[in-house]
């Protein structure tokens, strides 16, 4: 199955990545059940390659860090190896050495991941890991956002003044519970009722009602029910 990329999210995307982390080439990519399995923007055609190589075979950094909940680390892509091994082969003789992958992740959902590559063996420096992650949770709203505006069955409009007031008051539940900012909670209750294809105000009495919460497990926020 062949994965084209999508450049409705644009290019630049991928390409900002570079001024964050000193690396070759960036691409990002949804990945599972969610959002589908989509390059969406790539650097350079190698990125893209690297990217849809991993789509269409299953297997990868992208979708370990899409497993995990954590990036994926690979400084030396030369030495000997048994990972991805369907994979290793294909990027063998490319001008690749190195492989990070970092997931992209909006509360309970984990809708891709970011990949990063660079033409010689290297480390990732904390601060370079910290700031592609920082990184990595800006995109992840913004892909998320846009998926739930262009969804008609995602982005259920809440109507009405008691409406608009149990989704505010939910908001406030989920502020308290994980401790994110008034928008990120908003986002967090949008892309629950986006996964499930349920209205926001469903979701929203859920919360309220104590029959839905969320937790914070270090950077990972679960759903509980």
């Amino acid at each position: 199955m062949s994965h084209r990329r999508n450049d409705a999210t644009g290019e630049p995307q991928a390409t900002a990545v570079l001024s964050v982390v000193p690396v070759t080439g960036a691409a990002i990519s949804t990945l599972g059940a969610v959002l589908g399995s989509e390059t969406l923007s790539a650097s350079d055609d190698l990125a893209a390659r690297i990217d849809e190589l991993q789509l269409d075979l299953g297997v990868g950094p992208c979708w370990d860090a899409l497993a995990t909940g954590a990036p994926v680390i690979e400084s030396d892509l030369r030495s000997p190896r048994e990972t991805w091994p369907g994979f290793s082969e294909a990027i063998a003789h490319e001008a690749v050495a190195a492989l990070f992958a970092i997931p992209l992740i909006v509360g309970p959902l984990r809708i891709g991941a970011m990949d990063l590559y660079h033409d010689e063996p290297r480390e990732l420096a904390a601060d370079e890991l910290r700031r592609a992650i920082e990184y990595a949770g800006v995109l992840s709203r913004q892909v998320l956002r846009r998926a739930i505006a262009v969804s008609s069955d995602g982005a259920v409009e809440v109507v009405g003044r008691h409406s608009r007031r149990t989704v505010h008051q939910a908001t406030g539940f989920v502020i308290a519970q994980v401790g994110v900012s008034a928008e990120d909670a908003e986002l967090l209750i949008h892309a629950s009722a986006f996964a499930e294809a349920r209205p926001v105000q469903e979701i929203a009495e859920q919360i309220v009602e104590r029959r839905r919460a969320f937790s914070r497990s270090g950077r990972l926020i679960e759903e509980l029910r």
